[in-house]
């Protein structure tokens, strides 16, 4: 007589949404019978490399974010959170770069530092910073926080932070900031400072037009302007203006390109030495005006203009 198999009860049904986190080499807890990796890890895995190319788009002041996260050494701005600031956190502040590259810092007041300019484990830079400010939330105070890969179901910012509130970004002339009393730190501390002080890049913000920073190197002075029109209709734009020996900031002044970083155009001129962030106010809301113009012109572009603008996208470097 054949023996009988035994019964085996069904497995209940997991959601993918209920479906846990395991080794890559275990049993998918779906119960397919097959390596998590080679089953529903694989679209988990997708979810934190696939790259986000405008990881900031929504939040108020998106261009500014590019413009600290890839231009501006020493600079801050004050978070809004959507839910409101938790007990014994008195403010949570965005900062370009933290001592030691930590991605966070719980200072011993409870007040958080939240670092910009650091390296991503997956492909969402939002993601990422938002996993890190939550853990910051509940770090111990006085400790730093250290990076790690986001969870795909993870927030984003866009979760976080409360969108409209003002990014009003704070240049400053070296890394003070990371010290409650810069003036009276510890031997270590203070070179630490020195060093990173002597790094940065003199960098300031025009007050009259959004998210341009001027900087000064020792050759020459620059203005890196990031801007948030799609990227064909501003590189037409600034070809009309070129072909038309409009495209400069003043005597001595020059476009020589841009950059493209985290989904936004930053057009880049050349500045004389001797020019300051003052000095190019005026100038730079003028090209504002004339810019807005071009942009609104929807002829198609003349021969001399798309030679302008081929020689702007040669000149045309990807940052992210």
């Amino acid at each position: 007589m054949a023996k009988k198999r035994p019964q085996t009860k069904a497995k209940p049904q997991i959601t993918d949404g209920e479906i846990p986190v395991v080794g890559a080499r275990e049993p998918c807890p779906c119960g397919s019978g097959r390596r998590y990796k080679a089953c529903h890890g694989r679209a988990a895995a997708h979810a934190v490399t696939e790259l986000v190319h405008r990881p900031f788009e929504g939040l108020a002041g998106e261009c500014d974010w590019v413009a600290l996260r890839e231009l501006v050494p020493a600079a801050t701005a004050e978070l809004t959170l959507k839910d409101g600031l938790p007990e014994g956190v008195p403010s949570v502040t965005l900062a370009t770069v933290l001592p030691m590259a930590w991605p966070a810092l719980r200072r011993d007041d409870g007040s958080i530092l939240l670092g910009l300019q650091n390296d991503t484990a997956s492909g969402d830079i939002s993601r990422d910073l938002a996993d890190t400010l939550v853990r910051a939330l509940e770090a111990e105070p006085g400790t730093p926080v250290q990076g790690r890969r986001a969870p795909a179901e993870g927030p984003r910012l866009q979760d976080l932070l409360v969108a409209d509130a003002p990014f009003e970004p704070v240049v400053h002339s070296g890394f003070e900031f990371w010290v409650p009393d810069a003036e009276n730190a510890a031997p270590d501390v203070a070179a630490s400072l020195e060093r990173a002080n002597a790094a940065a890049i003199p960098t300031a913000k025009l007050s009259g037009v959004d998210a341009a920073y001027w900087c000064e190197t020792p050759e020459k002075n620059h203005l890196r302007w990031v801007m948030p029109h799609p990227e064909e209709q501003l590189l037409d734009a600034l070809a009309r203006l070129h072909a038309a020996g409009r495209s400069s900031l003043g005597e001595g002044t020059r476009l020589v390109g841009s950059f493209r970083a985290h989904g936004l155009t930053v057009p880049v001129w050349d500045l004389p030495s001797g020019m300051s962030a003052e000095d190019v106010e005026k100038p730079a809301a003028e090209f504002a005006e004339r810019l807005a113009a071009a942009l609104a012109t929807a002829e198609p572009l003349t021969p001399d203009e798309r030679r302008a603008r081929g020689g702007l996208t040669n000149r045309q470097v990807t940052l992210s």
